[in-house]
């Protein structure tokens, strides 16, 4: 293991739901955090505008995109480790744009490897997702199944990971892949399904409306999956190395609106509504990870309770329900 104090660290898609949270831990580590964040005309950081003045005078900011190759490169160039988040990831709408998906996802990872090879004291982290496996021919499911692509945001993510190993396998460039399963937490999207589910309650909702009930997905909370990633970068692991974190249990979507309710202390009934249900064949059924990879080389494992984490989850989303709101009853 190495300390990441004094390192010089870039996290692409810091402004992000993940990202920001591993760019706090990062300062609180003592690194030297680089922020990478998607240009915007507000010129706004995203989750990171919530940094205290303090905090956010000891970060560096690079407002520019993941596609264009130039500025990744010289934002590489100056760092010794990098984080690599930056990816669109919402599944309906890559059903709609598919291509951006590839832009960003495909090419943006192509250009973070291209920078990364090109220096070689550089060691790169980059973030897969769950979903690259599809419903799994068997669960738990370890690192070796074979990946499956059930929709196109699924199909880019593995693109990205078959690029990070095969840039490993080829040209020995540093770069170890982490393959979280379902984070949430504090600052997560108001579309994805637990500020979905939680939104809808705080609303004072009686009639709860969501997609499919029957998926279970292996939920991890945010500051373990964080911990993953510190671990990742403080483990000698060889290139090409992948990992990924999960809890080693699921629950279905009913079980956790139930569950819901009871932290929430209301009570509401819940319906599928097809406008959100996805198509047959894109739906992932069961999301269930083999943790012990990550248990053996990081000495890592989920620490936070799913009733602790929806309890952490409530407390934060409670005071910002007004501006929340539109987006729970949305797709």
């Amino acid at each position: 293991m190495t300390e990441l104090s004094g390192t010089r660290v870039l996290v692409t898609g810091a402004n992000g739901f993940i990202g920001s949270h591993l760019t706090e831990r990062l300062m609180d580590e003592g690194a030297q955090v680089t922020a990478f964040c998607e240009y915007n005309s507000q010129c706004s950081l995203g989750w990171l505008d919530e940094l205290s003045p303090e905090r956010s005078e000891y970060l560096d900011v690079k407002l520019g995109d993941i596609r264009d190759k130039r500025f990744v490169h010289e934002t590489v160039s100056n760092v010794d480790v990098v984080f690599h988040l930056a990816a669109l990831i919402a599944i309906p709408y890559s059903y709609q744009a598919p291509a951006s998906f590839v832009e960003t996802n495909i090419n943006g990872t192509l250009n973070v490897l291209e920078a990364v090879r090109d220096t070689p004291h550089v060691r790169m982290i980059n973030t897969s997702t769950s979903e690259v496996y599809g419903t799994p021919e068997s669960v738990p499911i370890a690192e070796t199944h074979r990946l499956r692509g059930q929709s196109p945001y699924a199909a880019t993510k593995i693109a990205a990971d078959q690029l990070c190993e095969a840039y490993a396998r080829t040209f020995e460039t540093h770069v170890v892949t982490l393959r979280p399963f379902n984070t949430f937490g504090p600052r997560q999207s108001a579309r994805a399904i637990i500020p979905t589910i939680l939104g809808q309650l705080l609303a004072g909702a009686t009639t709860v409306r969501l997609g499919n009930l029957t998926p279970q997905r292996d939920l991890t909370f945010v500051t373990d999956t964080v911990d993953g990633f510190i671990r990742m970068a403080t483990t000698d692991l060889p290139p090409g190395e992948t990992i990924h974190l999960g809890t080693g249990q699921t629950v279905s979507i009913a079980d956790l609106f139930t569950l819901c309710c009871e932290v929430t202390g209301t009570n509401a009934d819940v319906i599928a509504d097809a406008e959100r249900i996805r198509p047959t064949a894109s739906e992932v059924q069961v999301l269930l990870s083999d943790p012990s990879k990550a248990k053996h080389l990081l000495e890592w494992q989920a620490g936070t309770t799913l009733r602790d984490g929806l309890a952490e989850t409530l407390r934060w989303l409670t005071p910002r329900a007004d501006t929340h709101r539109a987006a729970w009853y949305q797709r």
